[in-house]
């Protein structure tokens, strides 16, 4: 089928990247959240990053003004109903993206697709749940969304083939890569990147390295553009943690045991620049070593 219009729950860092590449491309955009304000924020992110762009000679005026004006908020879930493909982006809990979907169902179209951009959860359980588990599929953007160009297509035992190439088509009107990854915890990108996050954690935990000497560590020996602490901070502790549980619980293997540390900080609320600190303080704005 056709894709016109997308339904996106979740207007976080997630939800607003993924909306800001739909509407660039062309496609009508509904933006879903419960939070109001959470939404404006969203929209005006959404209006800077293009800004941004606009001024990198990345994109024209008139096609962010274009992108823009396709680009309508909502704070009820049952407005995405007539949209024809629907992207779960809320927090990484799977409790709440059932809750989600079973809201959902009542009021989509027979024909809607129904993805969720879970960076680690089970896209058959999930699509289990639903009336629709042949057109159910994991839709994993990278973070963040308008740079990165890699979307990882999961799909579910059920999952039918025409909505596979659907979102392949999609995918390739982004001007985004797909790869397409087998229905297992964590995937392919988290099921690699992750257990480094922790296994960094685990060298700070046991007092190899610091912070600072670990992150510049993997820079400098290894290449990365971020170190490994400072891009958990990035992606958010608490995400990672869950990551690991989900790692833990679905593939009992002890090598992807949580490390206490991280754990320890998602329990402070420390859980990276989303709350000011991580293994970085930055409420000074310049990010400062916490160990």
């Amino acid at each position: 089928m056709a894709i016109e219009s997308v339904g996106i729950v979740g207007a976080g860092q997630m939800g607003n990247g993924i909306a800001h590449v739909f509407a660039l491309s062309g496609y009508e955009v509904l933006l879903n959240d419960i939070n109001a304000a959470a939404l404006d924020s969203a929209v005006a992110t959404i209006d800077r990053n293009l800004e941004r762009q606009v001024s990198r000679g990345k994109v024209s005026a008139e096609d962010k003004a274009a992108a823009m004006a396709r680009i309508r908020t909502t704070t009820s879930l049952a407005d995405l109903g007539q949209t024809d493909l629907v992207i779960e982006a809320a927090t990484e809990n799977e409790a709440v993206k059932n809750k989600i979907f079973d809201a959902l169902l009542p009021h989509l179209k027979p024909e809607t697709i129904l993805t969720s951009n879970t960076s680690s959860i089970s896209i058959t359980r999930l699509a289990s749940r639903t009336d629709r588990p042949e057109r159910f599929m994991g839709f994993h953007f990278m973070n963040p969304v308008p740079v990165m160009q890699l979307v990882e297509l999961i799909r579910g035992i059920a999952t039918d083939q025409p909505t596979y190439q659907t979102l392949l088509e999609v995918v390739a009107r982004l001007g985004k890569t797909a790869a397409s990854a087998e229905d297992f915890p964590a995937f392919i990108v988290n099921r690699i990147l992750v257990p480094m996050i922790n296994e960094a954690v685990y060298t700070l935990y046991e007092g190899v390295g610091s912070v600072r000497s670990i992150d510049e560590s993997m820079k400098l020996g290894a290449n990365h553009p971020m170190g490994p602490l400072e891009l958990a901070d990035f992606i958010g502790l608490d995400t990672c943690l869950a990551i690991m549980n989900v790692l833990h619980d679905g593939l009992a293997d002890t090598k992807y045991r949580p490390c206490p540390l991280l754990t320890k900080y998602v329990e402070a609320g420390w859980l990276g620049r989303k709350s000011g600190r991580g293994f970085y303080d930055y409420r000074s704005g310049t990010p400062v070593p916490t160990r």
